[in-house]
């Protein structure tokens, strides 16, 4: 299809790639609308402190002209490190000087920037997408499950780890990871719990030990998040899911991490009821599909990976940067398309490695020492 024929553009997902997407293709004069199945506060309810790196996320944010507004609110402090072994012996430490390249902040406010340059009314919330069709005008359909349908020149699943336009696309799905985690709040920490603020600093805290890690991150609105993570088999997480948020609790405090120290046990103490469970998948390393033209994937729906880089939102963004700056540069609308794709697999599959190999680090047998080593070989 020539680019001139393109009119319509539908983005499934709401997220902070879909969002990026949408605007730097407005941007560019395309009629978008973005679909997104949960309610408008998703990004905050998602929450969490993402780092944006300078040689990917920030490239998206340079070109949509909204850097300026995301170093406003980033922290740099945020970049704050420290790697604990299992009895709160500091074996790392690092305070950020001055302003690094992978500042802090929060995903509510990244969303909130991109949001704000929107045209009212691009992204539509309440929509569950359910399938797509091919049109014999080289459109598609994308229906949803609430019964309205769209029709669109180009699609892209923005939709996540579990993506149902990547189901259009390939056969390949995700795969278990062998780690799942217990998400923490603890809120006001600096008020109420000044003894974690302390030793948590303002950035991040990686306790590794016996296979497992509790890895505390201070957001922007005074909260730490605590992700409390294990290797362990696909089904044994159920065990926690039938239990209270009480029973968790007990369950880390007074067996899973029964001998680690009291200030690391301080991460669960002082967590609110506030907990989502949740195991963590990914995607082949270096997979790809057969270039279609009309649909393509973005973020978690293209290259889903571990979190132990913090590479997926970084990911997402430069994917929308490169996806939008081949539909800006090319004639052809399969041409862009299979471009753009090319080079986020080139990309994606580094980021994927890199996250794979910090997974087998954080939660190997020595895996304190090994991110210390680590980290004093960076500042070499």
């Amino acid at each position: 299809m020539n680019m001139k024929d393109v009119k319509r553009i539908g983005i499934m997902g709401g997220g902070p790639g879909g969002l990026m997407l949408g605007l730097l293709l407005q941007q560019q004069g395309h009629e978008v609308a973005i679909y997104e199945k949960a309610d408008p506060n998703v990004n905050k309810d998602r929450g969490g402190s993402l780092d944006i790196h300078d040689n990917s996320g920030q490239l998206a944010l340079k070109e949509a002209n909204i850097y300026q507004a995301f170093k406003d609110l980033a922290r740099y402090e945020g970049e704050d490190t420290r790697v604990v072994s299992k009895d709160g012996t500091i074996l790392f430490e690092e305070d950020a000087e001055g302003e690094g390249s992978r500042p802090e902040i929060d995903r509510g406010e990244l969303c909130d920037i991109i949001m704000n340059q929107l045209a009212p009314s691009t992204v539509q919330y309440g929509y569950t997408f359910s399938h797509l069709n091919q049109l014999d005008n080289s459109q598609v359909e994308v229906a949803f499950k609430e019964g309205q349908s769209q029709t669109f020149d180009l699609v892209i699943g923005a939709d996540g780890a579990f993506s149902k336009v990547r189901n259009h696309i390939t056969d390949v799905d995700v795969e278990y990871n062998d780690i799942s985690m217990v998400e923490l709040n603890i809120n006001n920490v600096k008020e109420d719990y000044p003894d974690l603020a302390q030793f948590n600093k303002n950035g991040k805290m990686m306790a590794l030990g016996d296979h497992k890690a509790i890895l505390g991150q201070l957001n922007g609105d005074g909260r730490i998040k605590a992700y409390v993570s294990y290797l362990m088999d696909v089904n044994q997480l159920d065990q926690y899911k039938a239990m209270s948020t009480e029973e968790i609790k007990q369950q880390l405090l007074q067996q899973d991490f029964a001998d680690w120290s009291p200030e690391l046990k301080h991460y669960i103490e002082y967590a609110s009821d506030d907990m989502l469970l949740r195991r963590i998948y990914k995607l082949p390393i270096g997979f790809t599909w057969e270039s279609i033209g009309n649909v393509t994937l973005i973020g978690d729906a293209a290259h889903l990976m571990s979190p132990f880089a913090g590479e997926g939102v970084n990911m997402a963004l430069y994917d929308a940067y490169l996806l939008a700056n081949a539909i800006k540069e090319s004639q052809d609308l399969d041409t862009a398309v299979a471009q753009y794709e090319q080079e986020m697999y080139t990309v994606s599959k580094e980021s994927a490695q890199e996250s794979q190999d910090n997974l087998e680090v954080m939660f190997s047998d020595d895996a304190a020492e090994q991110m210390t080593a680590f980290f004093n070989s960076v500042i070499e």
